[in-house]
């Protein structure tokens, strides 16, 4: 049994992908570029604001504007729970586990953001608050493995007792660097990201979150 379970945010806890597509393309759109599908930016996602609005418009194979980041975050802050959810079943699986290990959210978007989604969504509590580490804060982002050690050693868990479950191979690489437990969401937006011959015979791929309590 794990002692630390470790969750991304985007495309783990909560399907983002409509809100970050929506906001990326109004950005586009207010530079005169043509939009792209929902699930192209879904595919873009994983490294960061910054990095998705470089790769937004490299898709596009235009400038990025000098203010592009900005406008970017003030877009997304306005559209940041339009349809974002958690995924079925997560409050009644955080309930469960949280009951017998101990929970912390591990991403690459901005901590204030993630906050205010996590409380919105009524799935802050379960969380305690220094558990929680955005993508802005002291420590590199995903996949470097500085945030996921230090969650573990706040928690008196050793990296071999933790899982961390995420969806694309940002996560994948961060639980490798970090020497933790592996678990694949394939519900996820950024589980195209993996190809069946990065997986490890010891890592664990679920299909729907409750799977996750019968690991």
């Amino acid at each position: 049994m794990f002692q630390l379970y470790v969750f991304d945010l985007d495309g783990t806890l909560v399907d983002s992908r409509r809100d970050l597509a929506d906001s990326a393309n109004e950005l586009l759109g207010a530079s005169g570029v043509a939009p792209l599908s929902e699930e192209h930016v879904g595919r873009l996602v994983g490294d960061g604001a910054a990095t998705l609005v470089a790769r937004v418009f490299a898709a596009r194979a235009v400038p990025q504007p000098d203010d592009a980041l900005a406008r970017f975050l003030a877009i997304y802050d306005r559209r940041l729970l339009n349809h974002t959810r958690p995924y079925p079943g997560i409050p009644e699986v955080l309930s469960q586990l949280g009951a017998r290990a101990r929970l912390a959210v591990l991403t690459n978007k901005p901590l204030a953001s993630t906050r205010r989604i996590l409380d919105a969504l009524d799935l802050s509590a379960a969380f305690d608050p220094a558990a929680v580490l955005g993508g802005d804060g002291p420590l590199p982002r995903k996949p470097d493995p500085a945030g996921l050690r230090h969650l573990a050693a706040a928690a008196n868990v050793a990296l071999s007792s933790t899982l961390l479950i995420g969806d694309s191979s940002v996560d994948l690489r961060t639980a490798r660097n970090a020497g933790a437990a592996l678990c694949l969401a394939r519900y996820g937006f950024g589980c195209w990201s993996v190809r069946a011959e990065d997986l490890a015979d010891s890592d664990r791929t679920i299909r729907d979150p409750i799977e996750l309590l019968h690991l």
